[in-house]
């Protein structure tokens, strides 16, 4: 069975490369650009990894980082926060995620991230 990945961004360009991306390399993706769905999904989905953009209208990605890492389920589950603010990883990493991924991004750094986390 494949690896399970959930992306939250709610740019729809960048979610549809990154979906694309992933799938190609044979992980199992769903593509989220509400923040209000992210837990539920993480329930109903059950992904080996997040992804979470982090200016998104609603909660912010580090806000759902934090939750996903408060959860009793969740809170091993490997989170990878995408910024264009590229200034503030150590503030990004104070929400506990695994990995920063700054905006604009190479596919084959984001692959190989992902692959480093859930391998």
């Amino acid at each position: 069975m494949s690896k399970r990945i959930l992306i939250l961004d709610d740019n729809q360009d960048i979610l549809e490369i990154v979906h694309e991306t992933l799938s190609y390399e044979r992980f199992e993706v769903k593509s989220l650009s509400v923040a209000d769905e992210v837990m539920p999904m993480l329930e109903e989905f059950s992904p080996a990894l997040v992804i979470l953009d982090y200016r998104v209208a609603g909660v912010n990605g580090g806000e759902l980082c934090r939750q996903i890492k408060c959860h009793p389920t969740y809170k091993d589950t490997p989170v990878i926060i995408f910024s264009a603010y590229v200034n503030h990883d150590d503030e990004l990493f104070d929400y506990g995620c695994d990995a920063v991924i700054s905006k604009p991004f190479d596919l084959t750094e984001l692959v190989e991230k992902v692959n480093s986390l859930i391998s």
